[in-house]
């Protein structure tokens, strides 16, 4: 027991070893300094969201050459004024316009953040400056330079905000102006082309440049029966209310059982609904105050400690928390814009402390349409004390029962990842036509290798080798689809914090390479994908294939078996130690996937990129000459995050009993797959097949070829080879020797085991007794020889327990449970190891189980922790529990 605690906390300490390594490791790589020095996670002015004098903290001069002085913003929403030099009377000619994009929209990118820009545009609406002031793209970081970013802005010089504007090739016939994609970022420019023409779409109908939006008026349809009040649920349900609630936590602040601020907000143009609210001498007496196109909506304060009318309010006449919003307008109230509300008169509507009813003055709203009441909030960053702000909104649509006609038909811009699935509809298909082929073809791996020999393996190689060339070609260089272990980092993160589907959406051929991956993984394991699939992985097989054609067969080989089982381990020491430090730091995890050489193989190239990362990757292509696979093998973390769910796969490789014995298939295993018992393990096998083709070769296969000599001899039939490897008996002469037949079953990884508490229950009992071996680790019997520990580990789990029953009340923060749970999980390791070692082999709905290594152990237990730490997880968050 002490051995295994020993070896469970030497891979811990390893794994952190490792992270301090790569910690300092890539404050040597270049670009890590200047990293700090450009866009990307740059720190903004403080003050910026609410400074009138924008272009004292931002370079507003740099976006709009000639300009010799700024106004304070205006608008709504806002922008500034650039003016040249004044002439003999003092006066400032006019020039145009600057813009911060944020002020405008939030549009995401890649990252799921705005890329923050600084734009200029002259009076004639064209742009003449942009400037990327904060970005949250890593691939501008680490995989594209952030130049690439600035470059695809220049193509917007000139250009007018009245031009169609689209990311890809021109059509002159429907009167698109094309613009160049990044190649690798095109979800990023996609989203840079929203936020750059929404921003100067927006000023450009208020200052005239472009028509202001025209929406119809609403056209009211009375509610049935007539003149009867509507109650407060009836109103939402008809959409004509909405509440807003935003929680402490989401501002950086200390955990509250009660919100920050809860707000109720409607209309008050239908006249039913405002005679439900209001009473009829209240509706009488708005609409007697409403001048022709002006609209009222009404705002409370329901619960919370935060004022919407803000502090602007009594400086200058301003309410500077609240905003409306209607597709790309946005409408601000001053104290002129303000009325009193003295109560509700719906049935149920909740008692409020704050109230307002604020007029809408502007042709362009229209009630009919949706609209959005927007709270800004002051958000603190924890970690550093920074503040920013952020918007918080909810949509208010009048149902169609209370139109005529019914609500108004609504086009909205598809959103990126929309545009790009439709601009690379053909190569998408093709794509994945070729994820279900090989697919196909590999569940068919058994009649290929029947028609293989050891001395023809074209049948199967035809195939393999044709998956190769197309895994380079199209998916690396040609899709650029190669996946990464920061995907992997991604999708546990966003599992466990927020789920977003459009940043997986964002480039489809990632996102159904992943559908491809996992499927396959929990059917046969990585070998599938890192074998057959992978373009790095498949490139570094290539070259060693072509070595040997070109005379270095000589020098080519193994490393010795001892060696190889030591650094087996180390892909696995990288993985967790990213995943440790992701933990802490996803920007810095990304930066650390560095020891991934993807990026500089397909995504940039080498002769784009530093050297030593260029050195990096022929390093490794260099060495892929004389050994096979290394990088697979030994440093891979994505291979390692793939092989751990491998221990659970549903198919397997074949075996026979003289497996156990024969060393043929162990001596011709490139991947070192198989032990000296013949025993197969899928964490490392890469699915060459090679070991598949002999064991229906009647020639190659030792143990057949001993029996197929014996009937010759004998002049007995040669029967065909049947589904356990040998030859359809015909006497009773057995098949195997008796020493072989009391070997290890090479069939299994590891020796059988039958747990006693399941011996005999079917149907109910049994699903009870699988959910109870899941979530129940003790084991009775072990109390006798290890009490303390199992003693322990009872009381850490019901630590942890009561570590979800606080973060559930918002009581601990994520990282907290987190490392609660993490604490838990490696305790479980070492208390299933002592008391219930042992794993289930094959599909979960079979008996198959067999003895754990510590390997299998951690995958198992990290596997199904994960899976309920992520349903907890979500489950809390959807309850309103959990801190940032």
């Amino acid at each position: 027991m002490f051995s295994r605690c020993h070896l469970l906390a030497a891979t811990l300490k390893r794994s952190f070893c490792l992270a301090a390594f790569l910690l300092a490791f890539t404050a040597l790589l270049p670009g890590s300094a200047s990293a700090k020095e450009g866009a990307y996670e740059a720190e903004l002015p403080a003050g910026l969201a609410q400074a009138r004098d924008m272009c004292a903290l931002l370079p507003c001069a740099q976006v709009f050459p000639g300009a010799q002085s700024f106004s304070e913003r205006m608008g709504t929403p806002p922008y500034v004024e650039a003016y040249g030099a004044a002439d003999a009377a003092g006066k400032k000619p006019l020039l145009g316009y600057v813009m911060l994009s944020t002020d405008i929209t939030d549009t995401p990118a890649y990252s799921g953040k705005p890329v923050v820009t600084l734009i200029g545009m002259d009076r004639a609406g064209r742009f003449v400056g942009t400037q990327v002031l904060k970005h949250s793209e890593p691939i501008l970081l680490l995989g594209i330079p952030e130049s690439a970013l600035l470059n695809f802005n220049k193509q917007y010089l000139g250009k007018s905000v009245a031009d169609k504007i689209e990311v890809g090739q021109s059509r002159p016939d429907e009167g698109v102006l094309g613009l160049d994609a990044i190649s690798g970022a095109t979800v990023t420019v996609i989203a840079q082309n929203q936020v750059m023409m929404a921003s100067g779409q927006a000023v450009a109908r208020q200052v005239g440049i472009l028509p202001p939006t025209l929406r119809e008026a609403a056209r009211y349809q009375a509610t049935e029966p007539q003149g009867q009040a509507l109650s407060w649920a009836q109103l939402k349900a008809l959409g004509a209310l909405q509440r807003l609630s935003v929680r402490s936590e989401q501002l950086g602040l200390a955990h509250s059982d009660q919100p920050f601020i809860e707000l109720w907000f409607g209309d008050l143009n239908h006249p039913d609904v405002a005679r439900s609210l209001l009473g009829e001498r209240g509706r009488q007496q708005l609409q007697a105050s409403l001048k022709p196109g002006e609209h009222a909506i009404f705002v409370v304060r329901s619960a919370g400690v935060e004022s919407f009318k803000g502090s602007g309010f009594v400086r200058g006449g301003l309410y500077d928390r609240v905003q409306l919003k209607q597709g790309a307008d946005a409408f601000t109230f001053r104290d002129l814009d303000y009325l009193n509300l003295y109560g509700l008169q719906a049935e149920g509507a909740p008692a409020f402390d704050e109230s307002a009813i604020f007029i809408v003055r502007n042709k362009s709203f229209s009630p009919a349409y949706p609209w959005k009441l927007a709270f800004l909030g002051n958000k603190v960053e924890r970690a550093t004390g920074t503040r920013s702000f952020v918007n918080f909104d909810a949509q208010v649509w009048l149902d169609d029962r209370l139109l005529v006609g019914g609500r108004p038909a609504l086009p909205e811009a598809a959103a990126p990842w929309v545009q790009v699935w439709k601009s690379r509809a053909l190569e998408i298909a093709l794509f994945v036509a070729l994820l279900l082929a090989v697919t196909v073809v590999y569940a068919l791996r058994e009649r290929l290798t029947r028609l293989s020999t050891h001395k023809n393996k074209w049948p199967v190689n035809g195939f393999k080798y044709t998956a190769w060339a197309l895994s380079i070609a199209f998916v690396g260089f040609g899709a650029m689809a190669q996946p990464s272990i920061t995907q992997v980092l991604t999708w546990f993160h966003a599992l466990l914090f927020q789920w977003t589907w459009s940043l997986f959406l964002s480039d489809p051929f990632i996102f159904c390479f992943w559908i491809f991956i996992i499927a396959t993984v929990f059917l046969f394991g990585r070998g599938l994908f890192c074998g057959w699939m992978c373009p790095f992985g498949s490139l570094s097989e290539a070259l060693y294939k072509i070595g040997s054609k070109l005379g270095l067969k000589r020098w080519q080989g193994h490393l010795p078996q001892r060696w190889h089982d030591r650094l087996k381990w180390l892909k696995y020491v990288v993985f967790f130690g990213l995943l440790s430090v992701s933990m802490f730091s996803m920007g810095l995890a990304e930066k650390l996937a560095e020891v991934e050489p993807f990026k500089t193989t397909f995504l940039v190239g080498i002769s784009h990129r530093a050297w030593p990362y260029g050195l990096f990757v022929c390093l490794i292509l260099g060495v892929s000459l004389f050994i096979e696979r290394p990088y697979c093998k030994y440093i891979c973390p994505l291979g390692a995050a793939l092989a751990m769910p491998s221990t659970f796969r549903w198919f397997g490789l074949k075996r026979k009993q003289d497996c156990n014995s024969c060393k043929a298939c162990a001596v011709g295993c490139g991947s070192l797959a198989i032990d000296a018992a013949g025993r197969i393990d899928h964490r490392e096998c890469l699915h060459c097949l090679d070991c598949m083709i002999l064991y229906t070769d009647a020639k190659g296969c030792p143990p057949l070829a001993k029996e197929r000599k014996r009937r010759e001899r004998d002049g007995l039939l040669i029967t065909p080879i049947g589904r356990d490897g040998y030859f359809i008996p015909i006497d009773s002469v057995p098949a195997i020797s008796a020493k072989v037949a009391a070997g290890p079953d090479p069939r299994m990884p590891s020796e059988a085991v039958s747990p006693a508490h399941k011996a005999g229950r079917s149907g109910l009992a049994w699903l009870a007794r699988e959910l109870w071996d899941h979530l129940w680790p003790w084991n009775a019997g072990a109390f006798a020889s290890q009490r303390a520990l199992q003693i322990a580990g009872f009381s850490l789990a019901l630590a942890a327990s009561l570590a979800w029953v606080l973060a559930g009340s918002g009581r601990l923060s994520q990282s907290a449970i987190i490392a609660w749970w993490f604490g838990w999980s490696v305790y479980e390791v070492l208390i299933r190891l002592a008391g219930k070692r042992y794993v289930k082999d094959g599909p979960w709905w079979k008996a198959n189980y067999r003895r754990a290594s510590v390997m299998d152990m951690l995958s198992y237990v990290g596997f199904k922790n994960l899976l309920i730490g992520a349903v907890l997880f979500l489950a809390l968050k959807s309850m309103g529990g959990l801190s940032a």
